[in-house]
């Protein structure tokens, strides 16, 4: 057969030729690239074991300091124990979580390799939509499991002065809350860190709106400084893992978990503008 009875090869321009990945794919990708870095393993192990830690070392300095404690903290405390269990593990290891989110996509900028990313994908919006669906379900699991062991170690250890069970009204839920938090927390980070694309200026921002703007907040004069503070995102989303509302919450927990909810979802939509608009 010669060169010309040779079938013509199949032109690059045949739609065949190049096919965009599925979402499927695009979520297995980034589920390769996630934990593949040992950096988010790492920082998984330290939510859980800081987390635990936190809880056995709070409750049960409060446990030791009951008879100590006022009146209205004993109060607060038997009103709601779950929240107080919960509170103890999530107050610094949460910190894992939002430091972890920036880091799932600002160090790809750091390192360039957001560019063979937006090689691989065109379209960049499906490889964010993706990179946050995989990244949200990660931190849910461990955000799970270290919610029910916290709660099970903390009710162990209050049980003498506050007993609490997961089949008491609300606990369960607020449980389960606690997961559902912690992966807003990881998404709400992960778009400050995409708006932001430099790791340390990404985790410092974060960590300004979880720990630095609640306490000013309540410095502002009356009801003025306890709507600002109601409507943090990270005060609001907290709400969920509270077993009932308290007497001064203005939101009910569901309602904070969708303030939280509305903060994460503006800042995906400003990170999913900047990433069309900018160069990689």
């Amino acid at each position: 057969m010669t060169a010309a009875d040779a079938p013509a090869a199949q032109p690059a321009t045949d739609p065949g030729a190049f096919r965009r990945p599925g979402f499927g794919r695009l979520m297995l990708a980034e589920w390769t690239k996630i934990r593949s870095v040992r950096s988010t393993m790492w920082s998984l192990i330290l939510l859980v074991v800081l987390d635990l830690g936190f809880t056995a070392l709070f409750v049960g300095l409060t446990v030791g300091q009951w008879d100590k404690a006022g009146e209205g903290d004993r109060a607060q405390i038997m009103a709601d124990p779950v929240g107080t269990i919960l509170g103890s593990g999530f107050s610094l290891s949460q910190l894992t979580v939002c430091v972890l989110g920036v880091l799932v996509i600002a160090s790809e900028y750091s390192t360039g390799m957001i560019r063979a990313s937006l090689l691989a994908v065109p379209r960049r919006l499906p490889m964010l939509w993706a990179k946050s669906a995989v990244f949200a379900l990660i931190v849910l699991v461990f955000g799970l499991v270290v919610s029910f062991l916290s709660f099970f170690i903390g009710a162990a250890i209050l049980h003498s002065k506050a007993p609490v069970s997961i089949g008491d009204p609300g606990v369960l839920r607020a449980v389960i809350g606690g997961g559902l938090y912690l992966a807003m927390l990881g998404l709400f980070a992960m778009a400050i860190g995409a708006i932001v694309r430099h790791p340390a200026g990404g985790i410092t921002g974060v960590i300004a709106f979880v720990l630095v703007l609640a306490p000013l907040a309540q410095l502002l004069p009356g009801s003025l400084g306890d709507h600002v503070h109601a409507y943090l995102p990270s005060e609001a989303g907290q709400l969920i893992a509270k077993a009932h509302q308290g007497k001064n919450d203005l939101l009910t927990p569901w309602e904070g978990y969708g303030v939280f909810a509305a903060w994460t979802a503006a800042l995906l939509g400003v990170a999913a503008f900047l990433l069309r608009r900018r160069d990689a």
